[in-house]
């Protein structure tokens, strides 16, 4: 009984390691969150798609079109080089695909 109760142990040690390798790897190739990532970078100066530093540079659809924001690639070219007030997000501080990932979010979310 203490053989069986020894291979046993190990091999769900095995299997949890394993399944714990399969996790991590789920979460590498999981699609990056829009949402999630402007709630952890934007909202508090963008709460709800305003803007507590310019009222009239919000993240709604008119105020985008009337700073000539117009498509999410235009969201990431200010997120990159930003006017007074904005913090700079430059590649290094966030990925592309993590700032794409944040401008269709806006352009989805703020109409």
């Amino acid at each position: 009984m203490k053989k069986f109760f020894a291979v046993s142990s190990a091999t769900v040690a095995i299997c949890i390691m394993i399944a714990g390798g399969s996790i991590a790897a789920d979460k590498k190739h999981t699609k990056m969150s829009g949402e999630v990532e402007f709630k952890n970078h934007c909202s508090e100066c963008h709460p709800d798609g305003g803007n507590i530093i310019n009222p009239a540079k919000t993240l709604h659809a008119k105020d985008l079109k009337a700073n000539g924001v117009n498509k999410a690639s235009d969201i990431v070219a200010k997120m990159r080089n930003p006017g007074p007030g904005m913090t700079k997000f430059d590649r290094k501080t966030m990925p592309d695909a993590e700032a794409k990932a944040i401008a269709d979010y806006v352009m989805k979310t703020f109409k």
